[in-house]
């Protein structure tokens, strides 16, 4: 078990949006939080990587509690988070952004491959003729692809992406179901917030659907995420 959530509730004063909620990442497992705008997903992934300050509960990161733990002690252990915005450096290049993000691998699988300039270029073809731009001009997917892959220049053990494929043409929405895949492939475990039911489904192993705050279903993502009820009662629009 790389992550294990375990029920955990989070609050943005006065309001509480989670509730109890409790989920799990296995080794080379995508895991997807599915739900509506406002269910609690970037807060989810905002409460595990330690960017929401008031919670409660257990959040085991590779067999260690890092409820306590700095954000920046906890991303040192090989947790990675692409978060919802980017947050990229508009200012530098493409090939800055990327080496922004270098660190050596924490303790983690020796299987998992160690990521550079040369493995996120072939995860991401798009970036290996933009090295010499400025992030600020790249198209929007191009920087959803940096970020990811300034993340992967970390070497976690985990990544979290935030909505990775909002707002993207459908073109590179695939492009992204694939790098996701490819993650996969490489023994990276995911944990990914989405409220695209098609690519949540086309991607993950596990899903889980998060409704108010509160995990309401789980299961293999495939025949939860294809029951036309499911979907039309927890994530129609």
């Amino acid at each position: 078990m790389i992550l294990e959530v375990r029920h955990l509730t989070a609050f943005y004063e006065p309001a509480q949006i989670l509730f109890d909620v409790t989920l799990r990442v296995s080794a080379g497992e995508v895991v997807v939080l599915v739900g509506r705008n406002g269910a609690g997903k970037s807060t989810t992934l905002r409460s595990i990587i330690g960017l929401v300050s008031r919670r409660r509960g257990r959040i085991l990161f590779q067999g260690r509690d890092v409820l306590a733990m700095p954000v920046d002690r906890i991303a040192r252990l090989g947790l990675g988070y692409v978060p919802e915005d980017r947050r990229i450096f508009t200012d530098l290049t493409v090939a800055e952004n990327l080496l922004v993000g270098e660190r050596p691998p924490a303790e983690r699988q020796s299987s998992l491959p160690t990521w550079n300039l040369d493995r996120v270029c072939a995860l991401f073809p798009s970036l290996a003729g933009l090295m010499t731009q400025p992030a600020g001009a790249i198209s929007g997917g191009e920087q959803q692809m940096l970020t990811i892959a300034r993340t992967l220049m970390g070497n976690p053990t985990l990544i979290m992406l935030d909505e990775p494929s909002e707002g993207l043409a459908p073109k590179v929405v695939e492009q992204m179901a694939h790098a996701v895949i490819e993650l996969k492939r490489s023994g990276l475990s995911v944990l990914l917030a989405e409220q695209n039911v098609h690519f949540a489904r086309a991607v993950g192993d596990r899903a889980y659907i998060l409704e108010r705050g509160t995990i309401q279903m789980e299961g293999a993502a495939g025949p939860l995420l294809g029951d036309e009820g499911i979907t039309r009662n927890y994530l129609a629009v």
